[in-house]
């Protein structure tokens, strides 16, 4: 395999979770266990770019499908980050209603909803249709494609170029990320700005958040690499923000490379800690395996042991990661019987691989577990209020990255 982005063929491997099925590939019913389909899932570093990225085995629309099970409003404090990013860059880019708005990756209206409610013009771009009709039940139009240099240069002859282009976790999820650039590249106005939010490499490395990978992440980005990556589509990085979100997040401000927007300090700071961390050198990488190995060891010991001394213990968050998670542990229905989750897309079906049914959480508050694994851990205070307040027993929460963690 050649890198994504520069093409140099790749030879630093990062780790190998094995074989396993697309961590969103939830399945409505037994019948499908025994055909369902299983892709090596390996990640390699480019010594060229230093982009992170998966070894290519499956195809985007393969793995965003229309009955893509990710809806974005389920989670209350996600919904509230959306909030305050749609005030805060109506503010910073004087956004009114003569602007127009674009979000990359849409989802179910999360975002867009609030530009809306403020008058200012929107446009959404979301392949999968079951998040995209909910979108439109809004009020939202949508676009239901994939977005690249031909759909932007549609767009820019349907619509206009836009004044904010949105494009918040989906970097890593393009197979194609220089067709994807370029895109947004063609589409934003001469003075408009992008916002661009990713998962940062350096948590990922520093906390072993090796569930957060899976084949619907492409790519693992530093802002070393998507600096190199936006120069080459004519963009610029001008702000830098670090989010606490999906367990650490960088938010790039960005605009055309001739664009009268001043450069932040924040962007050498940012820098400066991958420098210090060694994003750009081998060593960053070596022995991610084997810290991979210990987290996983631990929570299959943790719940075989509780299996022993006859506690019952259940999972809360049918999320990707925990997929990613669960299935390189080993860890099945046998030791983990149920995961409750507050998504109706969810409810019903069989999470992929370990195939532990998923159910409404309010059958956990009915008949509370002595244990809850909680498996989307960047969200854990969220779950452990809601299940305090709505459990009238003492609940223990266990989090098993960056390690093991044991709370009331």
């Amino acid at each position: 395999m050649r890198c994504r982005h520069c093409q140099c063929a790749l030879s630093l491997p990062m780790v190998d979770l094995g074989t396993m099925p697309p961590s969103n590939a939830y399945l409505t019913g037994a019948e499908q266990f025994a055909n369902e389909k299983a892709y090596p899932l390996k990640v390699w570093v480019c010594q060229y770019c230093w982009l992170v990225q998966t070894e290519d085995f499956t195809k985007a629309d393969e793995l965003f499908t229309a009955d893509y099970a990710y809806f974005s409003s389920t989670s209350a404090s996600w919904l509230e980050h959306a909030r305050q990013f749609a005030t805060q860059s109506r503010v910073r880019l004087g956004l009114n209603a003569q602007s127009f708005v674009v979000e990359l990756a849409s989802n179910d209206g999360y975002l867009l909803k609030n530009y809306q409610a403020a008058g200012i013009p929107c446009l959404g771009i979301e392949p999968t249709t079951a998040t995209a009709n909910v979108a439109r039940q809004l009020g939202l139009e949508v676009v239901s494609a994939f977005f690249g240099k031909m759909l932007a240069e549609r767009l820019y002859t349907q619509y206009r170029q836009a004044d904010l282009i949105i494009a918040n976790n989906v970097l890593a999820h393009v197979p194609d990320i220089n067709d994807f650039v370029s895109g947004i590249s063609l589409l934003l106005s001469d003075n408009g700005a992008v916002s661009l939010e990713f998962p940062h490499l350096l948590n990922l490395l520093t906390q072993c958040q090796f569930d957060t990978i899976y084949h619907e992440h492409y790519s693992y980005l530093s802002l070393h690499t998507v600096q190199t990556i936006l120069h080459t589509a004519g963009l610029r990085v001008f702000d830098v923000e670090q989010l606490p979100t999906h367990g650490g997040s960088l938010r790039l401000w960005c605009c055309h490379q001739q664009a009268q927007y001043e450069t932040y300090d924040s962007l050498q700071q940012v820098l400066a800690l991958e420098t210090q961390a060694r994003l750009t050198s081998p060593v960053a990488y070596h022995g991610f395996q084997q810290r991979v190995v210990g987290i996983a060891t631990k929570l299959k010991d943790f719940l075989q042991q509780c299996h022993a001394e006859g506690k019952t213990v259940a999972a809360y968050g049918a999320a990707a990661k925990g997929n990613t998670l669960l299935n390189y542990a080993g860890i099945d229905s046998r030791l983990l019987p149920v995961v409750y989750d507050a998504a109706k897309s969810k409810q019903g079906k069989f999470l992929p691989g370990s195939h532990i049914p998923i159910v409404s959480p309010d059958l956990l508050v009915n008949n509370p577990p002595d244990v809850v694994i909680i498996l989307p851990w960047n969200i854990a205070d969220e779950i452990k209020a809601q299940l305090r307040q709505q459990c009238h027993t003492a609940l223990t929460f266990v989090t098993a990255v960056p390690s093991l963690i044991i709370s009331e």
